[in-house]
């Protein structure tokens, strides 16, 4: 059924000969390496340094040790250390300066509830992305300082290797994470599993989590007790045209035997086999046709109802295998450390267990070796117990090792450890600091580093004018109050509700002789539906429809507002309630954000769409992207997607042609930036009653009632305008860095945000195209 107004679109007209999709149509990640070396030689007159964030996490998060790759490999390049695993900096020896604005106390969630007052940096700032929850001390993580804390004294044993079983050190073991988290006595295995709440902090792989819709379950679900059997997993992977793919793992049982050993061929193209790491190389994988569907499969079989899966940071394992499993120990944070950091692998094996693993006279990590080793840590856990564990003082034990290793300049700035910091001065360069008095942090009284301590947001601000033209690297850091728990959680639940309420459509009024399947049919067309329903409530029938992405909703009022629909002239809009009173603003923010200028929203997308629209590439200039998300049980596409282009000129273009005569898409620009759909799509769906109003708590009432510089509204816009003018005053080529950290408090945790940009950065002309076929988030493409 369509309304009666004149509708653009038919079918693709039928008949036509299937032509070969081009080869250059390829994965962007694919398309991005081929193109690297083609930049380097074929050089513009004036080049200039630029970011691309082809390589983004698949859950658009980025962790705070992958930022510090990127500020050490912007200080020294590729020359010096390994290029970004989760973007790329073209012309990295162009970039002029780097500024890092810090702003503590704010998260994901304050820039998106003040997100119309934020103006300039969604604007700015076209690479976006989230990050987790801070540590005790955020500075030191993205610095890539590494806590030397030695309590007590040194046992006589740490002038030779490890381990140090035997010896004693004065250490006060009330103190000790490991005996926080487990008390003194020794625990059962069924303690040493995470909780489904750890398992979500940690991002594993879980049951009816959107990011994991295509996973496979290990069909594990039997009652785990302390006799359950312990399995070692690790896996392998390398990098293809659609990020990180497995390509070997092993699996180890209880007795140290190996029952699964199994290189994999990944599905994509591959364009790195990271072989420092994985070992595996292109002549090796070459004759190899297992596939990951096989390992899956075997896994299924391989594993009794109550196995426990053990591994070193599993939650990577698992997502590499694309499967979930309930019941799992990870020794990264079984032997718990500090501020929330972990021990690596290497160290824990000759620390507990005197084993060297992972020698650097080897090419790359034996996954055998590594799944043996978790198998074997989890179990003298399980054998000597806590207080066993902590008298090793494995933290001054660390902190030792690393005193240990060489110190040379030129072997300093190879490591992957080494910190900024260490970078600059290695250059013989300085890096500034500028935070208030208050702050307590590593950073301000670590060496090579200029820390200009002020009384006020204020004052740092006047001194950043300044000082920052003075420095190659700047960290400016604002302090703002944090909110109270009360209204953090208010926040919270208030932006639920309004992305719920902006994605939900009242239409009507209907004859009550109305077809209602035809009716059904017609709002489905405009995107997936989560909820809809009739309200017989009204003199006339009304339906309520709940759309899965906003674009589907704003589509339908663009539609049929004010359209005869069987007789009935409908009106079309969104509940009125406070909430949703600037929406019509906020939509239009939306889709002037700078990651939404060149995506546009289709709806009406067939399963041979990406193959009409790859054979028709030619007429579709500055394609570079194709998101084709799927249904959740079904594995089937849900009849919606996102086109990227390179400029809003080409979306524009594209967006006229699939609306018009031969093709039957209903489509408009997008609204939802990558990260931000990422995030609200984990977010659980709130609702509330029509009419019933939130009432928010007496403290926000009355900083509302005062309506002065202090309220976090006009906060934030107030920093977003004195954080413009200092953007504007740095000279082109400086890499700039927006951080909103996010909180960490016994209350709960809250998600950081990141934007980041080059100031006059140069667009890209490389054409690529990329294929994703996830329904969670909009992939890194090329910007």
């Amino acid at each position: 059924m369509e309304p009666e107004r004149k509708r653009s679109g038919s079918t693709l007209k039928k008949g036509r000969k299937r032509r070969l999709i081009p080869s250059k149509v390829v994965g962007a990640a694919e398309a991005t390496r081929s193109h690297w070396d083609l930049e380097e030689k074929q050089q513009p007159i004036a080049k200039k340094a630029r970011l691309s964030t082809v390589l983004f996490a698949e859950n658009c998060e980025v962790t705070h040790g992958q930022l510090c790759e990127l500020l050490k490999y912007a200080v020294l390049g590729k020359s010096s250390f390994p290029k970004p695993s989760w973007c790329q900096l073209f012309h990295q020896n162009h970039l002029k300066n780097v500024v890092v604005f810090i702003l503590q106390g704010l998260s994901q969630l304050h820039f998106y509830k003040f997100y119309l007052e934020f103006g300039f940096l969604r604007k700015a700032f076209k690479h976006k992305f989230r990050m987790p929850p801070p540590s005790s001390d955020f500075l030191a993580d993205i610095i890539g300082l590494q806590k030397k804390q030695i309590i007590g004294n040194l046992p006589k044993a740490m002038e030779g290797s490890l381990p140090f079983a035997s010896s004693k050190v004065s250490i006060n073991l009330q103190k000790d994470p490991i005996i926080q988290k487990y008390g003194f006595k020794k625990v059962g295995l069924t303690r040493c599993l995470l909780t489904k709440e750890e398992m979500k902090t940690y991002h594993f792989p879980l049951q009816g989590f959107l990011d994991c819709e295509n996973f496979v379950p290990t069909k594990c679900n039997g009652s785990v007790t302390d006799n359950s059997p312990l399995f070692g997993l690790d896996c392998e992977m390398c990098l293809t045209s659609k990020g990180r793919e497995l390509t070997r793992i092993s699996l180890v049982a209880e007795g140290g035997g190996c029952v699964m050993d199994e290189l994999v061929k990944p599905d994509n193209k591959i364009v790195d086999y990271l072989t420092s790491f994985s070992g595996i190389t292109k002549k090796i994988l070459n004759p190899v046709t297992t596939k990951l569907k096989d390992v899956q499969r075997r896994l299924k079989i391989l594993l009794p109802p109550d196995a426990v899966l053990v591994g070193h940071s599993l939650d990577l394992d698992l997502r590499a295998l694309k499967m979930i499993h309930p019941y799992v120990i990870d020794t990264s944070l079984l032997y718990v450390r500090e501020q929330g950091r972990r021990f690596k692998l290497k160290f824990l094996a000759k620390a507990i267990l005197g084993k060297d693993i992972q020698c650097p006279d080897r090419l790359g990590h034996d996954a055998t070796e590594d799944a043996r080793t978790t198998l074997e840590l989890a179990r003298y856990f399980l054998k000597y117990g806590p207080k066993k564990i902590a008298e090793l003082n494995l933290e001054a034990l660390f902190s030792y090792q690393e005193s240990q290793e060489p110190r040379n300049t030129a072997e300093g700035v190879q490591r992957l450890n080494t910190s900024v910091l260490e970078c600059l001065d290695s250059v013989g360069q300085k890096l500034l600091f500028l935070t208030q008095e208050a702050d307590a942090s590593a950073l301000s009284s670590s060496k090579n580093c200029q820390t200009i301590k002020c009384l006020s947001n204020k004052e740092v601000l006047e001194q950043a004018r300044v000082e920052i033209p003075l420095f190659p690297f700047s960290i400016v850091q604002f302090s703002f109050e944090p909110f109270s728990p009360n209204l953090t959680q208010e926040m919270n639940k208030r932006i639920k509700i309004k992305w719920t309420e902006m994605s939900t459509v009242y239409a009507g009024p209907f004859n009550k002789n109305c077809n209602l399947s035809a009716l059904k049919r017609l709002f489905k067309s405009f995107g997936p539906v989560q909820l809809m329903t009739l309200v017989l409530e009204t003199h006339q029938p009304h339906l309520c429809i709940q759309y899965e992405v906003l674009e589907a909703a704003q589509l339908a009022i663009e539609s049929l507002d004010g359209v005869l629909v069987e007789g009935s002239c409908i009106k079309v809009q969104r509940p009125v309630t406070e909430l949703t009173l600037d929406c019509d603003t906020l939509v239009n923010e939306l889709e002037q954000d700078s990651e939404n200028r060149g995506t546009i929203y289709l709806s009406g997308v067939s399963e041979t769409f990406k193959e009409h629209l790859l054979q028709h590439c030619s007429i579709f200039l500055g394609l570079e992207a194709m998101i084709l998300p799927k249904d959740l049980k079904s594995g089937k596409q849900k009849g919606y997607c996102f086109l990227r282009f390179k400029t809003f000129g080409s979306a524009q273009r594209a967006l006229n042609i699939l609306t018009g005569k031969d093709w039957k898409l209903r489509g408009r620009h997008a609204l939802t930036p990558r990260h931000l759909h990422a995030w609200l799509r984990g977010l659980a769906r709130e609702s509330r009653l029509p009419g019933v109003r939130v009432i928010p708590p007496p403290s926000e009432q009355e900083a509302w009632q005062m309506l002065n510089v202090d309220h976090p509204k006009i906060a934030a816009w107030h920093w977003g305008r004195k954080i413009e003018k200092l953007y504007h005053n740095l000279c082109p080529g400086t890499l700039c860095l927006i951080l909103l950290p996010g909180t960490k408090s016994t209350h709960g945790s809250l998600s950081g945000l990141g934007l980041m940009g080059i100031k006059d950065e140069e667009e890209s002309t490389i054409p690529q195209t990329c294929v994703c076929e996830s329904a969670h988030h909009l992939p890194g493409v090329i910007s």
